[in-house]
């Protein structure tokens, strides 16, 4: 157990990189400077600003997870498989189904004896404890446990989850200890699939769908969000039984099962009280895949995710691990929060940290007076039981990891997309309102997954670091500051000889090189600009040319995977941007500083349609018209989450076409888009915008030339 703990603590302290195997022919990237710092926490001064930000993170989480927009949820009903009499309680083998075919699997406690009043009840998410529910301490490991204190009982010490669960139902309470993904009777999936991933384990080839699959990732499919869902389902069961006060249910686990609790409690306000233990920290944020999702923790951590409950009530506790400094880092922060929203008496921390990691008897005990006090439940000492047999609470078979067939993984995986696609389809744009709520749903969802923090216009600056005369302009070397997750990208401007008329920002896979030939002289299709008194800026986006990418280019030789190299794409991008992201940033930098002179537009070649065409759907007023070469570049074509061109989340979406649908009504003109079908959302969204005239689409024998002679038609008539 100890071992286990260790190696999750290993894989989130070590700094992350990209990397892949060396017989992998996709070109692709190793990221460098990566965050691996601590994650400190700040509390608004105003109540709004909490208001405000608190929505932003709730979306955050939800979109990580890939419940936004949240899914339909199925109609409360499990099935009863077993029936156990204990001293003072009783216990059901329950099983529900969350998505179609997807069984959630746990053991639901009750007290024994009639009761004339609805109960209180706790949800209660196990951790990575070895055997899930049917935990048990082996002999040396539990003497150690009795010897320190930890453990108090002989025989009911040595099974700490049921421990919390026999105790809560005899004081009263209603619990359902339900089982993480690949745990216990949770077999339909492989526990070292979920939470062991590896080269061998991972399902990322060009065909394959299965958990932290490319294919998944850009669907926003991932074991995080799968495991909130379920907790989601087993809330609405739990609610729904005829002697549960729905008002009265409370939360708690340890470890990742804290970590469950916070993703819970931050989308769903239900709950009455939350405690999760081990887990709140501005240090290590969670380990294990299963903890992580692309995007979830850009710019925030467990602690603002755990102050999402506020003002309700919010008990924690911390060991000798990750947690041993919250009680000087975060929680005084914390407590800032609560009392600002005038509940300064609804959130508590036990420091436990004479202890090492756990849920053992004195966390318990913190967390009997927190939940007993939020649930009007008089919950006194622990009293020792005997603990149930796995074999009598068992509902499948136990099986190796070798035996679980992994084509579940991918029938879940379709299912999800199914029902995803369907919600997004729901909500293509018809009419003015529909597009407004279009781009509230999906626009929402992309400026989440990007993550730029837009500058605004006072705070960038074109710094020109040296002037050249040209035949019939000026070349400048520029560097743009500003940015806040860079020192600034560098590019060539070129100036008309004349009066300038408006001013283009030129995208394309180089960077700014190109933009001048052999002689000096500049590219035919941007001396066409500057004839047009167009004054042309190109820059070098973030990693073109300096050396932050490794194997980026088509063609080159893929890097090989050093000791830092990680499995899944979340543990990377859970906490830091993807290329696309950083890229879209400096476009958007760009074009900020150049808006102070209208008009503005954006040429953007082949090759560049990931980032050009998510700058162009949030760009907002900073652009008034761009032509784009897409080539007939989809995101669902990465098949490797390595990929410069990786976006998670992306395809979910829309892909592409939503991203232009997105830059509506904006003057666009598009070269290399394949035929558009009905549902396409870039030509619905003009559309009901009442812009029909300015989406042009050229025939697949046009070029760059002709989609810039559309431009100019636009910027300078």
């Amino acid at each position: 157990m100890r071992w286990h703990l260790l190696s999750l603590l290993l894989l989130a302290i070590f700094s992350a990189s990209l990397d892949v195997l060396a017989d992998d022919p996709t070109p692709s990237v190793k990221l460098i400077n990566l965050r691996t710092d601590r994650f400190p926490f700040e509390p608004p001064a105003t109540v709004e600003a909490w208001e405000d930000r608190s929505a932003e993170v709730r979306r955050q989480v939800l979109v990580a997870a890939g419940l936004w927009p949240m899914p339909p949820r199925p109609v409360p009903h499990a099935t009863f498989h077993k029936h156990v009499e204990g001293d003072g309680y009783t216990l059901d083998a329950v099983s529900l189904e969350s998505y179609p075919g997807h069984r959630v699997t746990g053991s639901l406690y009750r007290p024994t004896g009639p009761s004339t009043e609805k109960r209180p009840a706790v949800l209660s998410p196990h951790g990575h404890w070895n055997a899930g529910r049917f935990h048990r301490w082996g002999d040396d490991e539990f003497a150690k446990q009795l010897a320190s204190g930890a453990e108090r009982f002989e025989r009911g010490g040595r099974c700490p989850l049921q421990a919390r669960c026999v105790h809560l139902a005899r004081s009263g309470c209603v619990v359902f200890l339900y089982d993480m993904l690949g745990y216990a009777d949770s077999r339909q999936v492989s526990l070292e699939a979920i939470h062991a991933p590896s080269a061998k384990t991972v399902l990322d080839g060009p065909t394959d769908w299965g958990f932290y699959s490319a294919r998944a990732e850009l669907r926003q499919q991932n074991p995080l969000g799968v495991q909130l869902y379920n907790s989601l389902c087993a809330l609405d069961w739990l609610e729904s039984l005829d002697d549960v006060d729905p008002k009265r249910i409370g939360v708690t686990g340890a470890s990742s099962g804290a970590t469950q609790t916070l993703m819970l409690c931050a989308v769903d306000s239900r709950p009455a009280v939350a405690f999760p233990v081990v887990m709140v920290s501005t240090a290590m944020q969670g380990g294990c895949g299963c903890e992580n999702a692309c995007g979830l923790r850009r710019g925030t951590s467990n602690v603002e995710i755990a102050a999402l409950r506020a003002p309700a009530p919010l008990g924690m506790a911390s060991a000798d691990d990750w947690t041993r400094d919250f009680a000087t880092d975060g929680y005084p922060q914390m407590q800032r929060l609560y009392a600002l929203l005038g509940a300064a008496d609804r959130v508590s921390h036990a420091s436990l940290i004479q202890h090492p990691h756990n849920y053992n008897h004195a966390s318990r005990a913190a967390m009997y007076a927190w939940l007993g006090r939020w649930l009007g439940v008089e919950i006194g000492e622990e009293r020792d039981f005997e603990p149930l047999d796995p074999e009598a609470i068992r509902i499948v078979p136990a099986t190796p990891d070798s035996a679980v067939d992994r084509a579940h993984e991918a029938a879940l995986m379709r299912s999800i997309d199914e029902q995803s696609q369907q919600l997004i389809e729901g909500l293509l744009p018809k009419d003015a309102a529909s597009l407004e709520r279009y781009r509230e749903v999906v626009g929402g969802a992309f400026a989440t997954l990007a993550k730029i923090d837009l500058p605004k216009p006072e705070d960038v600056r074109l710094v020109v670091e040296g002037a050249t005369p040209r035949s019939g302009c000026t070349e400048s070397s520029v560097r743009l500051s500003g940015l806040q997750s860079d020192d600034g990208p560098r590019g060539t401007m070129l100036e008309p000889a004349g009066a300038m008329r408006a001013s283009v920002l030129w995208v394309a896979p180089t960077g700014s090189k190109g933009v001048l030939g052999h002689e000096g002289k500049p590219h035919p299709a941007i001396q066409k600009m500057l004839d047009s008194g167009v004054r042309v800026l190109a820059i070098d986006l973030w990693g073109q040319g300096d050396g932050r990418l490794v194997g980026s280019a088509a063609g080159e030789a893929p890097t090989v995977p050093d000791k830092d190299n990680r499995p899944v794409a979340s543990l990377t991008y859970g906490y830091n941007p993807t290329v696309i992201a950083r890229r879209a940033e400096g476009i958007l930098a760009a074009l900020t500083e150049l808006s102070s002179e209208r008009p503005v537009g954006m040429v953007a070649a082949a090759g560049t349609a990931p980032y050009a065409t998510l700058a162009a759907a949030l760009a907002g007023d900073r652009l008034d018209a761009s032509a784009i070469d897409t080539a007939g570049f989809r995101f669902d074509g990465v098949t490797n989450w390595r990929s410069v061109d990786f976006f998670p989340g992306a395809v979910k979406y829309g892909d592409v076409p939503a991203l232009l649908a997105l830059a509506a009504p904006r003057p666009t003109t598009l070269l290399g888009e394949p035929e558009a079908t009905p549902l396409d959302p870039t030509g619905l969204a003009y559309r009901a915008a009442g812009a029909d005239s300015v989406l042009k689409r050229l025939p697949a024998e046009a070029s760059l030339d002709d989609g810039i002679g559309d431009l100019l038609r636009t910027l300078v008539p």
